[in-house]
C-alpha cells in the first residue's frame, strides 16, 4: 500500500480537539512536515502551550485513527509536539540582549529615587545609548506621569510563538510599568505572590530588545519585589538614593547592606545624593543646605563607594517631574547638566565594575 500526505490529513480530520470541538486539520495543528519512509510515518502536531491538559490524549486519538486507516502504519511514537506559546526564559536568562542592569533604589520613600532614575535614563538616552526603563515600584508607580504617558497602553505581539508586551517609546527610552495595566485611581493591593509574578512577567515577557543599560526602578526599602529582581536576573550594580538627612541616611545604609549582603553580592555602582542643596532660580549661586550638608558624601566614604552626583533641589525638576518633561532633556540648564553628569559617573562605574569585577549571579534561594 502507498503512503501518502492526504491519507494522513484524511485520518486526522476525523480527530477533534477537545478545546475547541473542530478536527485537527481545521485547527491547523498539523505542521507541514509530515515524513513518509515505507510505513513509518511522523510529523508534528503544534499545541498553544506545553501544559496543555489535552495533549496526550490528541496524540494517543490521532495514533489510533492512523492506524485505524492506514493499515500497517508505523505510528507509534513519530508523532512530535511543538508549542505556540515557548516557556518563559529561565531565571538568569530573562534579559539576554541587556549589556548592563542596573537597580535604582532607595532606603526609604520620598526621596527622589524615581526622579532619579527618569532622569537618569533620559541623560542616558542623550547621550546615544539604548535604555530601557522598567518600573518595578508595583504598589506605586509614577514612571507613567513622569513620562507623560498616563494613557499609554502598550500593545503585545508575538515573538517566536511568545506574547510580548511592546514598551512604550518617550525620550528615546523604552518605559514599562506596572501603572499602564491598573487603574491609576484605584490602590494596588496585591499579595506579595502576585506582586513578584506580575514584575516577573514584567521583566521576561517584555520585547526589550538591543539595551545598552536597563534601569529598574525599585520600590523604596526592603521587600519581596528586590527579592525577586535578584532572583531572576544578575544586576550589573545598584545606584542608591538618599536625601543628606540622618534618618534617610540610615535607610540607605540597610539599603546598602541589603545589596552587598554575601547571599545577594550586587555591586554598589554608587550613591546619588539628591535634595543636596536648594537653590532659588532668581539666586542660582546661592546654596542652602536644607536637609542637611554632605551626608552622602559622608556615607559614602563609610562604604566606600563613590558619591556619583549632588542632585539640587530646584523647583523646575519638581515640575518637570509633575508634567512629564524630566528636566534632563534640557541640557543647557543647570539641573539638566547634573543629570548629564550623573550618567556619565554611572557609565564610568559601569565599565570599572565590568573589567575589575566578575559577573554578578542570580541569587538562589535553597530549601533546607
Amino acid at each position: 500500500m502507498n503512503i501518502y500526505p492526504k491519507l494522513i490529513l484524511d485520518a486526522l480530520s476525523t480527530v477533534r480537539y477537545p478545546g475547541s470541538g473542530k478536527n485537527l486539520v481545521e485547527s491547523k495543528m498539523v505542521e507541514d512536515n509530515i515524513r513518509i519512509d515505507g510505513m513509518k510515518v511522523s510529523f508534528s502536531l503544534v499545541f498553544e502551550k506545553n501544559t496543555d491538559p489535552f495533549l496526550k490524549s490528541v496524540v494517543k486519538a490521532s495514533e489510533v485513527a492512523i492506524k485505524r486507516d492506514i493499515p500497517g502504519v508505523e505510528i507509534e511514537g513519530n508523532i512530535r509536539t511543538k508549542f505556540l506559546q515557548e516557556i518563559r526564559p529561565e531565571a538568569g536568562h530573562m534579559l539576554p540582549k541587556v549589556k548592563n542592569i542596573i537597580g535604582i533604589s532607595s532606603g526609604k520613600g520620598g526621596v527622589g529615587k524615581s526622579t532619579v532614575s527618569a532622569n537618569l535614563a533620559v541623560a542616558l538616552a542623550k547621550m546615544g545609548y539604548k535604555v530601557g526603563l522598567l518600573d518595578a515600584d508595583i504598589f506605586g508607580p509614577s514612571m507613567p506621569k513622569m513620562f507623560q504617558v498616563e494613557d499609554a497602553r502598550p500593545v503585545a505581539k508575538k515573538i517566536n510563538g511568545r506574547e510580548m508586551i511592546v514598551p512604550i517609546e518617550k525620550y528615546g527610552v523604552s518605559l514599562v510599568s506596572i501603572g499602564f495595566f491598573v487603574d491609576p485611581d484605584q490602590a494596588t493591593l496585591w499579595r506579595g505572590g502576585m506582586a513578584s509574578n506580575a514584575l516577573k512577567q514584567l521583566m521576561a515577557d517584555t520585547d526589550w530588545g538591543e539595551l545598552d543599560y536597563f534601569l529598574i526602578d525599585l520600590p523604596p526599602g526592603t521587600s519581596d519585589v528586590h527579592l525577586t529582581v535578584v532572583q531572576n536576573i544578575a544586576m550589573t550594580g545598584a545606584v542608591v538614593v538618599s536625601t543628606p538627612q540622618e534618618v534617610a541616611l540610615a535607610d540607605a545604609r540597610k539599603g546598602i547592606n541589603m545589596f552587598t549582603n554575601a547571599k545577594v553580592n550586587v555591586p554598589i555602582l554608587g550613591l546619588v545624593e539628591n535634595m543636596a542643596y536648594f537653590t532659588p532660580a532668581e539666586l542660582p549661586e546661592n546654596k542652602y543646605y536644607i536637609f542637611g550638608k554632605e551626608g552622602a558624601k559622608r556615607l559614602a566614604e563609610e562604604k566606600q563607594v563613590p558619591l556619583l552626583a549632588e542632585i539640587p533641589l530646584v523647583q523646575s525638576i519638581r515640575e518637570g517631574g509633575d508634567d512629564g518633561k524630566p528636566v534632563a532633556l534640557d541640557e543647557t540648564s543647570v539641573t539638566g547638566q547634573a543629570f548629564l553628569k550623573l550618567a556619565a559617573a554611572v557609565i564610568r562605574q559601569v565599565d570599572l565594575r565590568n573589567e575589575k569585577k566578575p559577573a554578578t549571579h542570580i541569587v538562589e534561594i535553597k530549601n533546607h
